[in-house]
């Protein structure tokens, strides 16, 4: 029999880090190996299953370095500064990283880079199987539409989300932008007000809504004379996610060092 494949999951008081230690425990191919906090959680010590009133066997620790001896994959959605620390101790003992964090400067995207040059790494600003077909059918819009159509995208997430656009917007609007043949670096616009003047033809634009407790909406419009189009994907609950964060763990253990992404992970390329 081939052995469980041992999941180390970080941010794992919040809402998705419960869900995934949810889906591990009950995953027939994975074991929890470790479930990470920053030092001032109040749940360090505690056993990461008590959420569920059940024992995991694992105690929530906050020393990464530590607790990743036992992991063969991190699945990891906190903040990019917390994401690039537990990436040290991910490379001290070589294990994979699925990075599912979203709001990575330039500086952050590198160490990534170089992390996965010796260890197998997914990231992905959407883990959800639905976007990234979405993401497929928008390539074929962003080539077929390029011309005569004025392309805006719309995204709303709950009142807690630090960054704006999206991670999954951005990569929407990259996406249809190279479909497209456009420059998203000089067409992109991410605020309007006051006197705007017209609509530039190439423009790609942003609008953000911040509100409740919304998982995640995404719309990209394509506005044309006399039509338009909308491609949509809405979620309505983190557990798409964590589905597809489980798929790409099992995938990076089939896969040498290198930095791949949910299409490689669905066969979508």
């Amino acid at each position: 029999m081939t052995s469980a494949t041992r999941i180390a999951i970080s941010g794992a008081t919040g809402k998705m880090g419960r869900m995934l230690i949810e889906a591990v425990l009950a995953h027939p191919q994975m074991a929890l190996a470790a479930a990470l906090e920053q030092p001032s959680s109040p749940m360090i010590g505690k056993d990461a299953g008590d959420f569920m009133g059940q024992s995991s066997g694992v105690a929530i620790s906050a020393d990464p370095t530590a607790a990743l001896r036992a992991a063969d994959v991190l699945i990891d959605f906190t903040r990019p500064e917390a994401t690039l620390e537990y990436l040290k101790a991910c490379a001290q003992h070589r294990v994979r990283a699925v990075i599912g964090t979203t709001g990575f400067d330039a500086a952050g995207q590198l160490a990534i880079t170089a992390f996965s040059k010796n260890n197998a790494t997914v990231m992905a600003p959407n883990m959800s199987v639905g976007v990234n077909i979405t993401l497929k059918l928008l390539e074929s819009a962003g080539r077929y539409l390029g011309e005569g159509f004025d392309i805006e995208v719309i995204e709303a997430h709950h009142r807690h989300k630090v960054d704006a656009p999206s991670g999954t917007a951005l990569k929407m609007a990259e996406v249809v932008a190279q479909a497209a043949g456009r420059n998203l670096s000089k067409e992109a616009r991410y605020a309007r007000e006051g006197h705007t003047g017209p609509r530039p033809a190439k423009e790609i634009g942003f609008s953000v809504i911040r509100g409740g407790d919304i998982v995640g909406d995404h719309t990209v419009l394509f506005a044309g004379t006399g039509e338009r189009i909308e491609i949509t994907h809405k979620s309505s609950s983190r557990a798409t996610y964590a589905e597809g964060a489980l798929r790409a763990a099992l995938f990076l253990m089939q896969k040498p060092a290198g930095l791949y992404d949910m299409q490689d992970v669905l066969g979508l390329k």
